[in-house]
């Protein structure tokens, strides 16, 4: 009680927590040491300021240590993909999506993902809809990884210290720090990321995080608030090397509009979107959207190519039907 009292009076104070003190926090959350009312302060105060990069690497540490990690080997090189989510923009599920295509192309991908927030199909919604079974068996996932070139981490079955902190965030019912911590507590920790987020000061904030981490990295934004290229706008694109602005055009693609990514009204609509655009059915506008996608994920894993390299590399990979034979694989080991 004392101890959470200092963390709220430096809140109040207008001082931020450093990395140990969260790292302190998020254990002591998971040993119940905080009633709700204390989480729902501490976190209201984080908010008022804004969460820093040493805030949410504290956090991520603390999950991390109470949660299970999966070793998939010292040679696995893969790459997660995934947006913070929160965009409000119900798109279909284009990382999700952007991940087979880029499995399909020879590369490994360790996702992590969760159900919906608030959209009505998120990565495990859509993958359940297909049959498959959520696991944390490390064996399962490395074969998963082996046969399919992708294995799936469902985020409840790994962080549990987020089922803690679940009923003050939904007493606020506003945003927290927590919301940006999905994407940052894949459980195999990957070697390459390509994370997602909802607007430019979120980029920033995940581009520090990053270089904090020291792993191989790629953020992206696009500017009308999207948490993935939409193609509807410019997009930001941060890597460990460069950083760029790109238009559709400087993709080869056109503008598109907001309806032509939409994710449907139901679950079942979200599926049927997703297996089109694998199964070569889809609008032009939903192929090209995961064309840019899965070709910057693809520019994270190999630095010496182009974009335009990139989307080719891509594009093959959904048109030979070598994206469809990556879910289909991983569908059958999975269900």
């Amino acid at each position: 009680m004392t101890i959470m009292k200092h963390y709220l009076t430096t809140l109040i104070e207008g001082k931020s927590l450093t990395r140990e003190q969260t790292h302190d926090i998020m254990v002591n959350i998971t040993r119940e040491q905080y009633n709700e009312q204390q989480i729902a302060a501490l976190l209201m105060g984080i908010q008022m300021h804004g969460a820093t990069v040493d805030e949410l690497l504290g956090f991520r540490d603390g999950l991390l240590e109470t949660g299970k990690y999966i070793d998939l080997g010292n040679d696995a090189n893969t790459l997660d993909i995934v947006g913070t989510g929160g965009d409000q923009k119900n798109t279909f599920n284009i990382s999700t999506c952007s991940a087979f295509v880029i499995a399909g192309a020879g590369y490994k991908v360790s996702k992590h993902g969760n159900g919906a927030s608030t959209s009505v199909s998120g990565a495990s919604n859509v993958l359940m809809a297909h049959g498959v079974k959520f696991t944390d068996d490390a064996d399962q996932l490395r074969r998963s990884l082996d046969e399919a070139n992708i294995c799936y981490f469902h985020a409840p079955l790994f962080a549990y210290g987020m089922k803690f902190v679940g009923p003050a965030r939904r007493a606020l019912a506003i945003p927290t720090c927590f919301n940006l911590l999905g994407p940052l507590v894949n459980p195999c920790h990957p070697k390459n990321s390509l994370h997602g987020t909802a607007n430019q000061s979120q980029l920033r904030l995940y581009t520090n995080i990053h270089q904090k981490i020291g792993d191989n990295f790629g953020v992206l934004t696009s500017y009308d608030g999207y948490d993935e290229i939409s193609l509807t706008s410019g997009f930001k694109f941060v890597t460990n090397n460069f950083e760029k602005v790109f238009t559709p055009k400087d993709l080869g693609m056109d503008y598109i509009d907001p309806s032509d990514i939409y994710g449907g009204a139901t679950a079942e609509e979200a599926k049927t979107i997703f297996d089109s655009v694998l199964e070569g059915t889809c609008t032009q506008a939903q192929k090209n959207v995961i064309l840019a996608n899965a070709a910057c994920g693809i520019s994270v894993m190999n630095r010496n190519l182009s974009i335009e390299e990139s989307i080719a590399i891509a594009r093959e990979s959904l048109e030979s039907g070598k994206a469809l034979e990556c879910l289909k694989k991983f569908v059958e080991i999975n269900s």
